[in-house]
């Protein structure tokens, strides 16, 4: 396994399709000057996920109310943006293969602003839910393409920790999300929280056109069309390591996002807390991911082999969902909030290992596609869950059975496709999947 610093590959293409060999590698020379901007602005671009999704919880209750329409049907405005960001990164992600990272960017962001802004003034559920739909297809763009040029910078442990270190600032959206959210309800309805994410979106668009240049050299993109970008995907997916590490993350994303789903209602709806209770408990949470993150990339990698940390946040994961189970069916007698609430916590704290570790155990083996690699890990990711959301309400608002349910089902589904797809015991060298030819 190889672990190196940023790339910095010269290019040799003159193309007057891309920028030339001096441009990107001084862009580059610029990516690491700036690191600390860099950090900063792809943890906003993997942040706008819980952006788009976390602020917006604290409301589904009054949206329900004021649309007129059933919390199932409010809970499709997450699937749709779910299910846009999954598919959304399966066409940008190969698409930045071919232009480059910067491009295909910039558009996508635009158009997420633009998306965001009509949500804010949706009439009816089923516009609002469309709009959820655009809303994810293009803020898509910068979740697969911040995965993107993490690979292009870095490799082995050293990308293992950089994806932990993003876990401190993407992670600190979920925690920042539904605060502002509860407080943009003191004051606005359910449309304010559209506004402020307009906002948010507008500034980091602005700083990714002043602040992110291009990352992949002219000479490492892919030069054919839409069949080339479905062989490469083929030829990854042929891959069962790469496979078992990508399906890994999407069922423990799944458990994820069913929590996230289903929470406003649980935790509200059901044991009475308030808005702002939700909002803090949700960002307590939070906390827990980010502190894990960092546990990992700061003291556990480099040290551990990587499939042994992820071993043990999967049975964390399983062990949290295998209690929130028995604990909503009553096998405890009646309980309150706070062992629900501890038993999320630890959930949700996992979660700090388990998801940098399988994004990075994936890219490691993609260096000649990551594009469409991190377009596979995404939307394999982002489908699941947005399968996985409406499963949760499919009981109506008043157990918590069918979250906790759905949550055990995917954790159970997440470890066996790391046991016999990615066979940790196995002893292996870190051999890229192969390229697909032609490119």
């Amino acid at each position: 396994m190889s672990e190196r610093g940023p790339a910095t590959a010269p290019s040799h293409d003159s193309s007057p399709e891309s920028p030339s060999a001096p441009a990107v590698t001084a862009s580059l020379t610029r990516a690491r000057r700036t690191s600390l901007l860099v950090t900063f602005i792809l943890g906003g671009l993997t942040a706008l996920p819980p952006l788009s999704m976390d602020m917006y919880l604290p409301a589904l209750p009054q949206v329900t109310d004021v649309l007129n329409s059933p919390a199932a049907t409010i809970q499709l405005t997450l699937t749709a943006c779910l299910a846009g960001m999954a598919l959304g990164q399966l066409v940008i992600g190969p698409m930045s293969d071919k232009w480059g990272r910067r491009r295909p960017l910039l558009v996508g962001m635009v158009v997420y602003v633009l998306a965001t802004a009509i949500c804010a003034l949706a009439p009816t559920a089923e516009l609002l839910i469309a709009f959820r739909l655009l809303q994810g297809l293009a803020g898509a763009a910068g979740v697969v393409i911040a995965r993107a040029v993490v690979r292009d910078l870095y490799d082995g442990d050293e990308m293992a920790r950089f994806f932990s270190t993003l876990m401190l600032i993407s992670g600190a959206a979920p925690i920042v999300a539904p605060l502002i959210g509860g407080q943009v309800l003191r004051f606005a309805d359910w449309r304010g929280v559209f506004v402020v994410l307009t906002g948010v979106g507008t500034v980091l668009t602005l700083m990714v056109w002043r602040g992110l240049g291009e990352t992949l050299p002219p000479e490492r993109r892919h030069t054919g069309g839409v069949g080339s970008a479905l062989r490469t995907m083929r030829g990854l997916l042929g891959d069962r390591v790469f496979t078992g590490y990508t399906l890994t993350g999407g069922f423990a994303f799944a458990v994820l996002f069913s929590y996230i789903s289903a929470s406003p209602f649980v935790v509200q709806e059901i044991y009475g807390a308030s808005p702002q209770t939700f909002s803090l408990l949700f960002g307590l949470n939070s906390v827990g991911l980010i502190l894990v993150g960092q546990i990992n990339g700061k003291l556990l990698v480099g040290r551990v082999r990587l499939d042994k940390v992820l071993a043990v946040g999967l049975a964390v994961v399983l062990v949290s969902a295998v209690s929130l189970l028995l604990m909503a069916t009553g096998v405890f007698g009646e309980v309150g909030l706070t062992p629900i609430a501890c038993a999320l916590f630890v959930l949700m704290s996992a979660m700090g290992i388990v998801l940098p570790n399988t994004n990075a155990q994936a890219l490691m083996r993609t260096p000649h596609a990551a594009g469409s690699a991190s377009a596979l890990l995404g939307t394999s990711s982002f489908l699941v869950g947005a399968i996985a959301s409406p499963l949760v309400g499919i009981a109506g608002e008043d157990t918590a059975v069918p979250m906790a349910l759905v949550q055990l089902v995917c954790a159970v589904l997440s470890a066996s496709c790391f046991l016999f797809l990615c066979r940790p015991w196995q002893k292996r060298d870190a051999q890229p999947a192969p390229a697909p030819a032609g490119d």
